[in-house]
C-alpha cells in the first residue's frame, strides 16, 4: 500500500487530507504539536482500517523529522510527503515596519526550513518510489496583502524552494498547492474577533488536491480552483 507523511494532521486541512488518503487505502505517518488532538485524529484514522503512526512533536526538531521518516520506512517506504504544518506568526498580523524579527525568524523556521529539512531526510525513500512532495502554499505568497508580509513572504520562499527542488529532482513530482481560503484555526487567528463562518471547511480543498495527485501533473504551482470539478 502507498505510504504518506502528512504534517500538521491533528486538525484542519492536514487532518482532512489524511482522512481522505486513509479512506483510499493509504498507510499514514502523521504529526502535530498537540498530543491530545493528534491522538484523537489517529484514532479516527485507525477506525478507517489503515495503519497510522502518530508522532507528536515540532517539525523544526531534527529528531522529530527523523522519527517521521523512520515511521514511513517501518510501513514499507514513502510515496508522498505533504508539507502542511505551518505557522501564521503573530496575531493580530503586524505590518512589516513593526514586525518582531525574532517572530519572523520563527515563521521562516517553521514554514520554510522545516519543510525543506523533512524533504532532505525523506529523499532516499522518495527517490526509491519516484514519489511526490506537496507544499501548502497561499495566495499571500503571490499577492501583497497588508499585514501578511511575514507569512506571505515565507510561503513565497517555500514555493521557490520547491520549484528548485523540482528542477533538481526530476524523477519526483513536486507541487506547490494553494488551497484557497479555509475555515481553520489559523485563518481565524489572522482575523481575530471576526466571523469567518462563510469560508469553506478544509475538507473542500481535498478533492482538488487528490485530482492533482491522481492526474500526475507536471511539477509546479497549482490552485485548488484549477482542479475543481467543472
Amino acid at each position: 500500500m502507498p505510504v504518506a507523511i502528512v504534517t500538521g494532521a491533528s486538525q484542519g486541512f492536514g487532518r482532512a487530507v489524511a482522512t481522505d488518503l486513509a479512506k483510499d487505502g493509504w498507510d499514514l505517518v502523521i504529526d502535530g504539536r498537540r498530543p491530545r488532538l493528534l491522538a484523537e485524529a489517529a484514532a479516527a484514522l485507525e477506525a478507517l482500517g489503515r495503519p497510522v503512526r502518530a508522532i507528536a512533536g515540532d517539525v523544526t526538531d531534527d529528531r522529530h523529522r527523523a522519527a517521521l521518516v523512520e515511521g514511513a520506512a517501518g510501513l514499507g517506504g514513502l510515496d508522498l510527503v505533504v508539507n502542511n504544518a505551518s505557522t501564521l506568526g503573530p496575531s493580530p498580523l503586524p505590518t512589516l515596519d513593526r514586525y518582531p524579527l525574532d517572530a519572523l525568524a520563527r515563521v521562516y523556521e517553521v514554514n520554510v526550513l522545516a519543510p525543506l529539512a523533512l524533504v532532505q531526510a525523506a529523499l532516499p525513500l522518495l527517490r526509491r518510489s519516484k514519489g511526490t512532495v506537496v507544499a501548502l502554499s497561499s495566495d499571500a505568497a503571490v499577492e501583497a496583502y497588508e499585514g501578511w508580509g511575514g507569512y506571505g513572504s515565507s510561503k513565497a520562499a517555500l514555493d521557490q524552494v520547491h520549484r528548485v527542488l523540482a528542477a533538481e529532482q526530476p524523477d519526483l513530482r513536486v507541487y506547490q498547492f494553494d488551497p484557497g481560503d479555509m475555515r481553520t484555526e489559523m485563518h481565524q487567528a489572522a482575523f481575530p474577533g471576526e466571523d469567518i463562518s462563510d469560508r469553506p471547511g478544509p475538507e473542500s480543498a481535498v478533492p482538488p488536491l487528490r485530482r492533482l495527485l491522481d492526474a500526475g501533473a507536471p511539477s509546479g504551482r497549482y490552485r485548488a480552483d484549477q482542479w475543481a470539478e467543472s
